[in-house]
């Protein structure tokens, strides 16, 4: 999108309009060490020609490398017209729909994309959207803390194998609010959680248990074990969902014998490019009694007097922009660009195209697993069946592997090690839709090599 910048002359205009001397001034909040005075990596005064130039530079940075990287964001084909279309004015340039009579296309289009995230969760709604996948677990875990009121110390199981940056951002979010976190320890063997092995409880504090599927190590849960033990403890169940897993594995609609209660995740694999980190979205969906406890915009579709079909703003509490002490949520920031992208990425699929990409995904990860186990040296860390990630142990530590095939134009993977020392020769690696049996040769045949060159060197 193009961009014009303000001349000095229009921002010494606004600044006086407001009454203030220097736009610093305006962000007198941030504390003085968190400041960055001079941007001087780019040189002030360069002409368009020279910019463009420099920004395609660092951008080839970001590309060029066989990406077999997944942990939370993942590589996937985007069809050429999702960004095509929502790179049109009035869905760049829309922003949120306060004044819903004016904003009927942003309505349709959020309603559509909530139709498809229920329908995918097989849950009965879902927000418009949030933030990323990490806060909206955190906003799924203060909605299950609402929802019981009779916990005087509210306490939520959370799974060992949940993705880390998700431990901490509702960490983050929730002990202030006196929220226990308790972590259920994975089996050493599967790297899953073992219904077996879970706590007994004997209070009814325990309000929610957090299921990954997958979990962050790839693997598959038994999730209609997990979520019976849950409800027969009269807890709630939130499922952490790979949104693309969801068209081909069981929906958190049906685990068990009632389904899980909340479902909620990262959206990046919907259409969305990986983009040095974002931005994302994260889904929210839950069944229709907890609908009151959920944060963010609902959209619904009426018909008005003259039957026309119409959408509003439905359910949306007043207080999250007025009395924000008895909001649900302050931070439930629908990522509306992103949920543009990916309501266009599924229509384009539909049911059947995201079924394909699932497949077509684990089908790639399991030849590149086969491979690998064939590699001496090479094993499977955890024998659970597994979605389009697992987990490898090296006979090296997993970081001098890493490096050594970032040297051949791979990234060969997630060091495990940044979890624990336990895991310091382990690798999770991820493979999607976009490998070819050629690109999976190409990755085992650098695996073999660089342990071959590593071995050499540690014996001369």
């Amino acid at each position: 999108m193009p961009f014009i910048p303000h001349t000095e002359d229009d921002v010494q205009a606004m600044l006086d309009t407001i009454g203030v001397q220097h736009i610093n001034v305006l962000f007198d909040e941030i504390p003085e060490n968190l400041r960055i005075h001079d941007l001087n990596v780019i040189e002030s005064g360069l002409n368009e020609m020279t910019i463009a130039r420099d920004m395609k530079a660092r951008a080839l940075k970001d590309g060029g490398l066989a990406c077999f990287v997944g942990a939370g964001a993942y590589e996937h084909h985007i069809p050429a017209a999702v960004w095509q279309i929502t790179s049109r004015g009035e869905f760049l340039t829309a922003y949120t729909p306060y004044q819903a009579e004016a904003s009927q296309g942003t309505l349709q289009l959020l309603y559509e994309y909530q139709t498809m995230m229920a329908n995918l969760m097989g849950l009965d709604v879902s927000n418009a959207s949030l933030y990323d996948g990490a806060s909206a677990l955190a906003e799924a875990v203060l909605m299950a803390t609402r929802a019981n009121t009779g916990a005087k110390e509210p306490r939520i199981l959370i799974a060992g194998n949940l993705h880390p940056h998700y431990r901490k951002t509702v960490e983050t979010l929730v002990r202030p609010q006196g929220i226990v976190l308790e972590t259920l320890a994975y089996d050493e063997k599967t790297g899953s959680i073992v219904r077996e092995r879970l706590p007994t409880i004997q209070h009814q504090d325990v309000v929610a248990l957090i299921i990954n599927q997958p979990n962050f190590f790839g693997g598959l849960e038994d999730v209609d074990a997990l979520t019976d033990w849950a409800h027969e403890h009269q807890a709630l169940v939130i499922g952490v969902v790979n949104p693309i897993a969801m068209a081909l594995l069981k929906e958190p609609g049906s685990w068990g014998k009632s389904g899980a209660d909340i479902a909620c995740g990262e959206g990046q694999p919907l259409g969305i490019p990986l983009a040095s980190g974002g931005p994302y979205f994260g889904f929210l969906c839950t069944k229709m009694e907890y609908v009151r406890q959920m944060p963010g915009r609902l959209i619904g579709r009426t018909v008005d007097q003259e039957g026309n079909i119409g959408f509003s703003l439905t359910l949306q509490a007043r207080e999250q922009h007025i009395r924000r002490a008895k909001a649900t949520s302050n931070i439930c920031t629908n990522q509306g660009l992103a949920v543009t992208a990916a309501t266009i990425y599924m229509s384009l699929l539909g049911a059947s195209g995201l079924a394909d990409v699932a497949k077509a995904s684990h089908a790639n990860a399991k030849a590149l697993c086969d491979g690998l186990k064939a590699v001496p040296g090479i094993r499977l860390r955890f024998n659970a069946p597994f979605f389009h990630e697992f987990v490898i142990e090296c006979p090296c530590a997993a970081d001098v592997l890493v490096q050594a095939l970032l040297k051949q134009g791979i990234l060969a993977g997630l060091d495990l090690s940044i979890l624990s020392p336990e895991l310091s020769r382990c690798l999770l690696v991820c493979v999607t839709e976009t490998k070819t049996k050629a690109d999976i040769e190409v990755y085992v045949d650098a695996v073999k090599q660089a342990l071959l060159n590593i071995s050499s060197a540690t014996t001369v």
